[in-house]
């Protein structure tokens, strides 16, 4: 028979209950959670499934991180959201792709893990 033995008391962790793990600031941000960090499994992904690519251009971007762009083949739009702002790369006008079935948006060469909001 073992001993049980109560658990460690538990410090609380700021962020953590809104699925923020690892992220404080966007420059330290360690998480690769939906609009963190962009995981190479999932620019992997992204990449191998170029067909689920859709063409958009940004029609706005908020300084909280959300961005509203609009499909070029049809009259959908989407708002994504990214924890750093898109690090001040995006612009209204500016021509993007999103992934929308593994959540990553392509500005020119950059790549940015966005949470469909």
């Amino acid at each position: 028979m073992s001993n049980r033995e109560p658990h460690a008391a538990t410090e609380p962790r700021q962020g953590w209950v809104m699925g923020m793990r690892g992220c404080e600031t966007a420059a330290e941000c360690r998480s690769e959670r939906p609009g963190h960090g962009l995981h190479a499994m999932q620019a992997r992904l992204a990449t191998v499934a170029a067909s689920k690519w859709v063409d958009a251009i940004v029609v706005s971007v908020d300084a909280d991180g959300f961005a509203t762009v609009a499909e070029f083949a049809g009259t959908d739009s989407h708002r994504v959201w990214h924890h750093d702002a898109f690090g001040g790369e995006l612009a209204a006008g500016d021509p993007v792709a999103l992934h929308a079935l593994y959540s990553v948006l392509a500005s020119g060469e950059q790549r940015f893990s966005v949470a469909q909001a």
